[in-house]
């Protein structure tokens, strides 16, 4: 039994109750046996076995008070996964399906996403089950105040730098961030995402979708081709789907649908980002609001399709950007994106893609950036809101947007590059998950065991 799959089933084993986090780990660890057969070193230190057990996790009851003066209690979360490359960055998702299991596989994908940026940051998720939808904003504020009256002790600058995630925007990082400010006293970048007018990076908002379009256009440029003229299929109504879907008209593409948790939108005549911005950043409102209001668009409701299945992935694209949510293209929506012509699939949201899914994108040769390398471009513009913290300082958009790009490329490069050194040219699961595992493994082993 290879030693990769020795740790894998004692993992196994210990966290059966953890299917999410296993998961990831399995993702990885069944494309790092090359690596770890090359250097035995890794095997020597244990290296498997220590980075995927999280280097600490706090769990903590959030209390607080709702419009009717009722007491609610949600459950909150930090997991600290790795550090041995910078300080602990990952962001925080408000959900209720939010638990351990959900984090750790979170955090242990963030090790990897962060290392590949090529940036000083280690890799960490956190969060709670308490759900933002249908809060009023005096509500959302008192959960994120009692929230960070936890997670404040756990936290700093040069320790621990959160963000934002499902249920954590603008709103939610202002109030978490005043109410840190107001426990410690200090004016520094402990969050990112911040809005602009107290220490926020321009392009923060659009760097993950942006992000996931420029490592589209990079995997498709070394195949002599591009996005242009491409119709597309993108998942997900939030802040990544947006941007992605605004940078994919930039570069001379169309997206054609989008979805949210009830349901998904199809126009073919391209979906209209301005509407789609007002009805979900201002309104908060679902995407039947959207079909009110864009007489071309077919709403279709999720009751109203077979189970298991994902309407979006039935539309015929060129080109497929899932940023919704984990395990939302299985392997039979994979199926059908392929039989339908789809040739490049970017992931913009984390582990979109069931495993079996995954094989079939491999196996069928197209081109398929995992989401640990695609969807890297908003904690990389993250760490580029904690460079300017530091510095008192503040980038022109297009500085950062620039960054952004090169920061893509250089990912690609890297993974596809690693793909080729290990004799799988075009496997960027393998590329990717190699680079970003020997960065980190090499500075655990420099840093010896305490």
């Amino acid at each position: 039994m290879s030693y990769s799959q020795q740790v894998f089933d004692n993992l196994s084993q210990r966290y059966s109750y953890q299917p999410e986090f296993l998961q990831a780990v399995q993702e990885v660890l069944t494309t790092l046996q090359p690596a770890l057969d090359k250097n035995p070193a890794y095997e020597k230190n244990k290296i498997l076995e220590r980075i995927v057990e999280p280097e600490r996790t706090f769990s903590f009851r959030v209390e607080w008070i709702d419009d009717k003066g009722q007491i609610q209690v949600n459950r909150g979360y930090r997991v600290q996964f790795n550090s041995a490359i910078g300080p602990y960055k990952g962001g925080l998702r408000f959900h209720p399906t939010v638990n351990e299991g959900v984090l750790k596989f979170l955090g242990f994908e963030q090790i990897f996403k962060n290392s590949l940026t090529g940036t000083p940051i280690g890799g960490a998720k956190g969060g709670s089950d308490f759900d933002p939808k249908g809060k009023s904003d005096n509500e959302v504020m008192r959960f994120c105040q009692a929230f960070m009256l936890q997670l404040h002790r756990y936290i700093g600058a040069t320790i621990d730098v959160p963000a934002g995630d499902i249920g954590v925007g603008g709103r939610e990082i202002g109030y978490l961030y005043g109410m840190y400010k107001r426990l410690t006293t200090k004016y520094e970048g402990i969050l990112t995402g911040k809005p602009l007018n107290f220490g926020g990076s321009l392009a923060r908002t659009e760097a993950t979708g942006y992000g996931t379009v420029y490592f589209a256009q990079e995997m498709l440029k070394a195949r002599g081709d591009s996005l242009e003229g491409k119709k597309c299929a993108v998942s997900g109504a939030g802040n990544v789907a947006i941007y992605c879907c605004e940078k994919l008209y930039q570069v001379g593409a169309t997206p054609v649908t989008v979805s949210d948790s009830r349901g998904a939108i199809y126009d073919p005549n391209g979906i209209k980002v301005d509407v789609l911005k007002q009805v979900k950043e201002v309104e908060r409102a679902s995407l039947t609001r959207y079909a009110e209001l864009v007489p071309t668009a077919k709403y279709v409701a999720v009751a109203d399709y077979p189970a298991g299945l994902h309407y979006v992935w039935t539309v015929p694209c060129d080109a497929a950007f899932p940023c919704a949510t984990q395990n939302e293209v299985n392997v039979e929506d994979a199926k059908t994106l392929l039989k339908n012509g789809c040739k490049c699939v970017a992931e913009g949201a984390n582990m979109p893609s069931s495993i079996d899914a995954i094989n079939a994108f491999l196996a069928s040769g197209i081109a398929y950036g995992p989401a640990k390398a695609a969807n890297a471009g908003g904690v990389a513009t993250s760490q580029l809101e904690m460079e300017q913290n530091a510095g008192m300082t503040a980038w022109t958009f297009e500085e950062v947007d620039g960054k952004l790009f090169n920061i893509m490329k250089n990912i690609f490069l890297n993974a596809d590059e690693t793909a080729k050194e290990f004799g799988v040219p075009g496997n960027l699961v393998l590329g990717a998950n190699i680079a970003g595992f020997r960065k980190v493994a090499d500075a655990m082993i420099a840093q010896g065991v305490i």
